[in-house]
């Protein structure tokens, strides 16, 4: 999307209010990050506040992306040291990573009708990845967002840490708990329940 996507009036306030609160950040939508020939896609939820939409890339600056990153690097799917900034030189082989919403939500929580006016972007992404074999979901949303995308009803799908589901391509989509701060400090995902996934994926 367009610096200044009109599309969702909510979100759309809420980044002129953090542009003129921090000028200095990104405040805009995010553009996928990683390899464009990946034969893996991760898909999020949205961009962080002092996360994405501080720094302009996917999962850098915040908390979720600590164990994204460390886990990205574990695997051999990253190359190069995580400094938390857009140019700390970390580059992603093989993989890419992409947010069913493009701007930053209030809470974290995109609306249905955001979630919806912004995935055709989504859609389009993913279009563009033929080489992609695995989708990895990082929570609910990310999931739904992907099974529209590829017109699977989601009481045929239903989201579940570790869950894998077949695409009509014959790809698959693989669940997550997204990794986030909260996730985290509450017990839900650890290091290695999420390198669990990444573990399946690769098989």
């Amino acid at each position: 999307p367009p610096r200044d996507c009109p599309l969702c009036p909510r979100l759309a306030a809420f980044r002129e209010t953090l542009r003129a609160q921090h000028p200095d950040w990104w405040n805009a939508p995010v553009p996928a990050f990683g390899d464009p020939n990946a034969w893996l896609a991760i898909v999020g939820l949205a961009p962080g506040m002092r996360g994405a939409n501080r720094t302009g890339r996917p999962f850098t600056g915040d908390y979720a992306g600590e164990l994204l990153y460390s886990t990205l690097r574990k695997f051999g799917l990253a190359k190069g040291e995580y400094g938390a900034s857009r140019d700390d030189g970390l580059r992603l082989e093989g993989v890419i990573i992409l947010n069913a919403v493009k701007c930053l939500p209030p809470e974290n929580k995109p609306l249905p009708i955001e979630q919806s006016n912004c995935r055709p972007f989504l859609a389009a992404a993913i279009a563009e990845l033929l080489k992609v074999r695995t989708f990895i979901a990082l929570g609910k949303v990310a999931h739904d967002n992907v099974c529209r995308v590829f017109g699977i009803p989601l009481t045929k799908a239903k989201f579940g840490h570790g869950a894998v589901h077949p695409l009509p391509d014959g790809r698959n989509l693989v669940d997550s708990y997204h990794c986030s701060r909260y996730n985290q400090n509450i017990g839900r995902l650890d290091a290695t329940m999420f390198e669990a996934v990444f573990e399946r994926s690769l098989a």
